[in-house]
């Protein structure tokens, strides 16, 4: 018999659908790991349900997701649903009893959080992640590797980013992610800021203090439904300026970056360190090579390792080929059921402690560009 974990599946959009997709490419992987079988669905929209029909897997539908959390055959569930709604789904499905997958910003802000911190308390046998796929590529572990080896030396400067284009349309109709009753005053860190926190949260790069400079480009767009203009209330994009501080001790300039308005980007995403014995940078333009910096004596230079698929859990797919972001979430997914299970887990999903975090940080960041001054950040180091 298969080895599997029954999941449902609140929220059957976008990422939704790639997680089905992930759970019926488990095949793909190498070793006999448990694979997520998603035998429920739930949305409001009957469209986004049909497309879970086609699932094999799938054999209930449900549009209250309170009805779904009933059914004892789900031992786990994968969230993507509006960031208002994080706290009561994440918490009922806490508190229901069933592990958690949820996506970012895992509360819209730091309230909900802890609404949904309360839930953790009350049931710590549930567990519980947060998504981020973009480590996950095979060249950044390769960089995560250098960087617990020590090779980095001396951190200099760190910068994270996150640059898409998907609203310099001018003419898209406005969506929930500008509205502050559904995104939340985050805006666009909401949304963006996990996917540059995850990697150096889990270094031990750590924000001392913050500054940033916030921008609402486009002040108004179109109601899809009435044609009429309504404001748009959230951020587009965000620069976070920060003392950041190492494991080691080092102090160093760090940025993080989230901009959904950023010409000529589809969705890339970029990480470097800098460090005065080796330096290293990766971009999603870029998805199957690491640059890192060759020294000799006073002079440097850059030099580019293709990385291909040498991933963390192992997969089918020659080494030599190309890596991709389905491919990523496949890791993700693999490194929640691993952990899920008690299984060997090199580099776990973002945890509800760096969440905390986070929302730490971008409230700071919200506040330093009201008062246009720098706030510090408490010094726990979130940890596993």
């Amino acid at each position: 018999m298969e080895n599997t974990v029954s999941f449902g599946v609140i929220g059957c959009g976008l990422m939704g659908r790639e997680f089905a997709s992930a759970s019926l490419r488990w095949l793909h992987l190498k070793g006999d790991l448990p694979r997520p079988r998603i035998i429920a669905a739930c949305d409001t929209n009957e469209e986004n349900l049909n497309w879970f029909r086609k699932d094999p897997d799938t054999k209930f539908f449900y549009r209250d997701y309170r009805d779904m959390l009933k059914n004892p055959q789900i031992e786990a569930v994968y969230v993507a649903v509006p960031h208002f709604l994080h706290a009561r789904v994440y918490g009922d499905v806490i508190r229901a009893g069933k592990h958690l997958l949820g996506e970012k910003p895992f509360g819209m802000d730091q309230k909900a959080f802890e609404e949904i911190e309360k839930a953790m308390a009350e049931r710590p046998d549930v567990f519980v992640r947060c998504t981020s796929e973009f480590p996950y590529y095979p060249a950044v572990q390769q960089m995560i590797a250098w960087f617990r080896e020590g090779k980095f030396g001396r951190i200099i400067e760190a910068k994270f980013s996150i640059r898409h284009s998907s609203d310099m349309d001018l003419s898209k109709p406005i969506n929930w992610k500008r509205t502050l009753a559904a995104n939340g005053a985050y805006g666009c860190m909401g949304d963006l800021g996990i996917h540059v926190q995850h990697l150096p949260f889990r270094l031990g790069l750590m924000p001392r203090t913050v500054n940033a400079v916030l921008a609402n480009l486009v002040k108004e767009r179109r109601d899809a439904q009435t044609g009429e203009m309504r404001p748009c209330e959230t951020w587009d994009n965000a620069i976070l300026l920060c003392e950041g501080e190492s494991p080691a001790g080092d102090r160093f300039p760090m940025t993080f970056e989230m901009k959904r308005m950023a010409p000529g980007c589809g969705n890339t995403v970029e990480y470097e360190i800098y460090g005065m014995e080796l330096s290293a940078g990766f971009s999603t333009d870029d998805p199957n090579a690491l640059r890192y910096t060759v020294s000799r004596g006073q002079e440097q230079a850059w030099a580019r390792l293709p990385v291909g698929q040498k991933t963390l859990y192992p997969v089918i797919t020659g080494g030599i080929f190309e890596f991709g972001f389905s491919d990523a979430l496949l890791q993700m997914f693999a490194a929640y059921i691993s952990e899920l299970k008690g299984l060997p887990c090199a580099f776990p999903c973002f945890t509800p402690r760096e969440a905390k975090k986070s929302h730490e940080l971008l409230t700071a960041a919200l506040m330093a560009n009201e008062e246009g001054k720098t706030v510090r950040l408490s010094q726990d180091a979130p940890g596993r």
